[in-house]
């Protein structure tokens, strides 16, 4: 499961349409609907939210909204009840180390899409969090040659 921090106008369809399908399923996992992935360590900042399913489903408004844009047509039903207020921090090192882990995945995957964002120096973070300094996140599994 990866729930970007970064902006979800920086994924390719491919990656747009995995992180609808996982951040529902985070969503589910968070209204205790699956057995799966209860302690998934993506879920951890969700959960330290004052109300983690807002928060999810704020998440997914702004890729429902992203998807939008782009003219697609995600299911907004099954976007739980949202409307909080609190952002969630993220830190400067982990949006960095998560972009420079899509433009690895879209170099092979997606050319033309890594050659639009290699250039990128200021890298906005999806609206539901909050840029502090640091580094990168402690539950993150670093590969080398990124980060």
């Amino acid at each position: 499961m990866r729930l970007w921090s970064i902006h979800p106008k920086y994924l390719d369809t491919v990656g747009l349409v995995a992180l609808w399908r996982e951040a529902l399923l985070a969503q589910k996992v968070l209204k205790r609907k699956t057995k799966g992935f209860k302690s998934h360590p993506q879920l951890k900042r969700f959960r330290m939210h004052p109300y983690p399913q807002k928060a999810i489903a704020n998440y997914l408004l702004e890729i429902w909204e992203e998807s939008r844009r782009r003219g697609y047509n995600f299911d907004r039903r099954k976007i739980g009840k949202g409307n909080t207020t609190a952002n969630i921090p993220v830190t400067r090192g982990q949006l960095r180390y998560e972009f420079d882990r899509l433009c690895d995945k879209l170099e092979k995957r997606n050319p033309v899409r890594h050659q639009q964002l290699r250039f990128i120096r200021k890298i906005e973070c999806h609206p539901l969090f909050e840029v502090k300094e640091g580094e990168i996140a402690e539950w993150e599994k670093v590969r080398l040659g990124v980060g």
